[in-house]
């Protein structure tokens, strides 16, 4: 009876469980996974570029499309005629010119806003934050119109404040750029601003308090301790402001009439416009399309090589 009792007491041992081996996964799984959008890029990317590069090897005009004329194959003869077309090497520099003050405008204020709201107090940042976001918020058609208002010689208030009389923005080449590349960076510096306060915010405070503690100036902590601890979230969104400001068209088109007086104010995307469908010039334009996108490209290759190096010392 004793050793019954005895036997009831002991716990009951239950068999252990042999690990189970983890089950192998396909290495097309992730590929099945991306296989809805990559369906959807192909669609609506792979094929007009497809369309874009094939019509630049053409002789593709409106004869051609209305079916008057046979279409021919060119070969490199559009990319031969735009290289060799001054207007374009000058449209070009111009775009470059403009597309890297544009950059630098907008990281500039972006920063300097960036700084500044972690010195206010929470509603004035507030504030601050919102009326960035409705800029950035606001179609580029909409703050196109709203600029031209404001800066037009007749009725806008900006002369009247500034004591210019009825002086036109647009008239000159670099006026009309200078109010263009404001209205440009009025919409693009919250994305900047945001984006370097967010990396701003995750630099232990520490570092900061020990160079304020040393001596060093405001600007001397930015210049030695933050930038360069925000150095990976500052060459990204440089080159994310390069993409932008490279292909920018509605800005140009709107502001300056479709490019300013006799072409002054044309950048790449608007000169192709003017080519393709003002001209019916349609296989120069998609040249000047490819060139673009070639252009582009590059820049996008060093921005994800930059965004997985990133990744790789975080």
């Amino acid at each position: 009876m004793t050793t019954q009792l005895v036997r009831a007491a002991e716990p009951v041992r239950t068999p252990a469980r042999t690990p189970r081996t983890p089950r192998r996964t396909s290495p097309w799984t992730p590929w099945l996974y991306l296989l809805p959008a990559l369906a959807v890029l192909g669609g609506l990317l792979v094929y007009p570029v497809y369309q874009l590069g094939l019509i630049s090897f053409l002789e593709y005009t409106q004869a051609q499309v209305s079916g008057g004329e046979p279409t021919s194959f060119q070969g490199l003869g559009n990319y031969t005629a735009l290289f060799a077309d001054p207007q374009f090497r000058q449209v070009l520099l111009a775009t470059v010119l403009f597309a890297a003050a544009c950059v630098a405008t907008t990281l500039a204020v972006g920063c300097s806003l960036a700084v500044l709201l972690t010195r206010v107090r929470a509603l004035p940042r507030l504030l601050l934050m919102l009326a960035a976001l409705g800029a950035w918020a606001t179609p580029a058609v909409t703050g196109s119109t709203v600029w031209v208002f404001l800066f037009d010689p007749d009725f806008g208030p900006v002369n009247r404040l500034l004591g210019l009389g009825d002086f036109s923005w647009t008239y000159g080449r670099y006026s009309a750029f200078a109010l263009v590349l404001l209205e440009v960076v009025w919409c693009s510096f919250p994305f900047v601003m945001v984006t370097v306060y967010a990396g701003i915010r995750a630099i232990p405070s520490e570092l900061l308090e020990a160079a304020a503690l040393d001596g060093a100036s405001q600007w001397r902590i930015w210049r030695s301790v933050t930038a360069p601890v925000l150095r990976p979230v500052l060459v990204v969104v440089t080159i994310q402001s390069i993409i932008w400001d490279f292909k920018l068209f509605t800005q140009i088109y709107v502001m300056t009439n479709g490019g300013g007086i006799a072409g002054q104010n044309l950048v790449l995307n608007v000169y192709a416009y003017q080519k393709a469908f003002a001209s019916s010039q349609y296989g120069l334009g998609s040249a000047i399309g490819v060139v673009m996108l070639l252009i582009l490209l590059a820049v996008t290759l060093v921005y994800l090589r930059l965004l997985r190096r990133q990744g790789e010392e975080l």
